[in-house]
């Protein structure tokens, strides 16, 4: 979790929503992902989006079977979807996200009977993964109403 929170704050510095994701193969790291959305302008870069992405690519496919992902946020619906769709083994994230979280907040995906069912586990460094993302919508609340 420590290296999706060092990409989360890659995200901040970019003036990216802070969200870091990675993913390990038996230990090992494959790929790892931030928030690019605001400088791709494209609703489609996730964080959790390019770690699998990229994963796919180093490992020559696109189950993901072996996988784990551990990521900041609780994933999103499309995030969510992508993470059952590539058959990730387990997913760990930090904060959870009441508006549009898909795993436990808003949606419980993961207990829907899809064909895939990953396993999860939540509230790993979550303080921490919650802090960097209050931090940087209180700068951009005070940036607005400048």
């Amino acid at each position: 979790m420590r290296l999706a929170l060092a990409q989360a704050r890659e995200a901040f510095l970019d003036n990216e929503t802070p969200v870091g994701a990675v993913i390990v193969r038996n230990g090992e790291l494959v790929s790892v992902g931030r928030n690019r959305r605001e400088n791709g302008k494209n609703a489609l870069y996730h964080a959790e989006i390019e770690a699998i992405d990229k994963a796919c690519k180093k490992l020559g496919g696109w189950r993901l079977w072996e996988c784990e992902m551990y990521v900041t946020l609780e994933p999103c619906p499309m995030c969510a979807g992508a993470i059952i769709n590539a058959r990730i083994k387990k997913l760990y994230f930090g904060a959870a996200d009441p508006k549009n979280g898909a795993v436990i907040s808003k949606l419980r995906m993961f207990d829907s009977g899809f064909t895939h069912i990953p396993e999860y586990e939540y509230g790993i460094l979550e303080e921490e993964c919650s802090d960097i993302l209050k931090e940087f919508f209180k700068i951009l609340r005070n940036k607005n109403k400048e």
